[in-house]
């Protein structure tokens, strides 16, 4: 332990428990994931932007950390809130602590406080903007950073987590599909362009695994670099923020739509919405984890799926002549998945790639590609 920390969120309310990590403070929208496993995979979810993650599972960094399982290439959230942090770290491909990995990524973290009452308190009121300080206990000296501080709603984040410049991906580290639907995928040869919004590793492994060479482009680059790059397909990808205020890509995804096959996940999956003239709106408190039930109409299944974004799309948005509604949330009644009646284009509000787990809706790379052999 390193200090006493202080979490204060934006109504008010205070916690007091134990510092990690960053010895400094860091202001965001405190959201809860409900995730029993993969917190490292969490932390390097480029999706959490701009927010304090908090970890419902009590005991958090008995694992520690590996560099094989990281999903970009640092942590992007601002903070972490656990209610107990492991000081010691028992598995056999540990190479760091997490009190560690958390000190060297400047990310602080305060933990012993009552998770539980946190959840419940953003679950009655909505998430909102807090602040774990390290340095600062004073109360109206940390309201008044939180003040400050920018909302969610109307934020591009994509901008700030998104590469510089293209690249071609060579990760191939795919022997973890052997316990997945995809062990059995028979890999066919494509090209795919994929826009990095807040890209996960695990999903250009997953389409490495099909076959795919897989470029990958900065969040702003035009329809027509893209298809200059004669892809078979385009991947929207995971990200943060407001899709509404991606308004670049909304423009470069309408003006694709038709070109090439599209398969867009989460962020992806709302710029889709937006570009086919629909509307998003954002969540209360989001919906964060590996355990969401969710209805395929097609399938008439149940799928278990990881989940991490804070807005979704409006059903009474889409044109439903044109639209049909693959997927809805058993929680909520969300959109989560729909495709194009006439367009080769889809997407799901979760996260297919299982990363953390689980490995229900893998099925839907073999979809993809099904589509570009079919468009060729």
């Amino acid at each position: 332990m390193k200090n006493s920390a202080t979490l204060l969120l934006e109504d008010g309310r205070v916690f007091r428990g134990k510092g990690h990590g960053f010895e400094g403070e860091a202001v965001g929208e405190v959201v809860f994931n409900t995730s029993m496993t993969g917190y490292q995979e969490i932390l390097t979810d480029p999706s959490y932007a701009g927010q304090i993650v908090t970890m419902t599972y009590p005991l958090i960094g008995n694992t520690g950390i590996n560099p094989e399982d990281v999903e970009s290439r640092k942590p992007f959230l601002q903070a972490f809130i656990v209610r107990r942090l492991s000081p010691l770290p028992s598995n056999w491909r540990t190479t760091e602590t997490l009190d560690d990995y958390l000190t060297r990524h400047r990310i602080p973290v305060i933990s012993d406080i009552d998770t539980r009452a946190l959840v419940r308190h953003i679950r009655l009121e909505g998430s909102m903007r807090g602040i774990v300080s390290l340095t600062d206990h004073d109360a109206a000296s940390l309201l008044r950073k939180v003040k400050d501080s920018p909302e969610m709603v109307g934020w591009d984040l994509a901008s700030k987590v998104t590469i510089d410049r293209k690249y071609e991906n060579s990760d191939r580290k795919v022997n973890f599909i052997e316990f997945s639907a995809l062990a059995a995928f028979e890999p066919s040869a494509a090209h795919v362009v994929a826009y990095d919004f807040g890209i996960k590793s695990h999903i250009l492994r997953n389409l490495a695994h099909c076959g795919a060479r897989v470029t990958v482009v900065p969040a702003n680059t035009s329809a027509s670099d893209v298809l200059a790059l004669k892809p078979d397909g385009i991947f929207l990808s995971n990200g943060p923020g407001d899709p509404e205020a991606v308004d670049y890509a909304i423009r470069n995804v309408r003006e694709l739509l038709g070109r090439k096959p599209i398969f867009g996940i989460c962020l992806g999956h709302q710029i889709l919405g937006l570009a086919l003239g629909g509307r998003t709106f954002k969540l209360k408190f989001g919906h964060h984890g590996g355990n969401h039930p969710v209805f395929n109409k097609e399938r008439g299944q149940v799928e278990i799926t990881a989940q991490n974004h804070g807005f979704t799309v409006d059903p009474d948005s889409l044109n439903l002549n044109d639209i049909n509604i693959t997927h809805v949330n058993l929680n909520d009644n969300t959109v989560e998945g729909f495709e194009h009646r006439s367009i080769p284009a889809f997407c799901v509000q979760y996260h297919p790639e299982a990363s953390p787990g689980p490995h229900d809706s893998y099925y839907l790379f073999e979809k993809f590609f099904k589509l570009m052999k079919q468009a060729t």
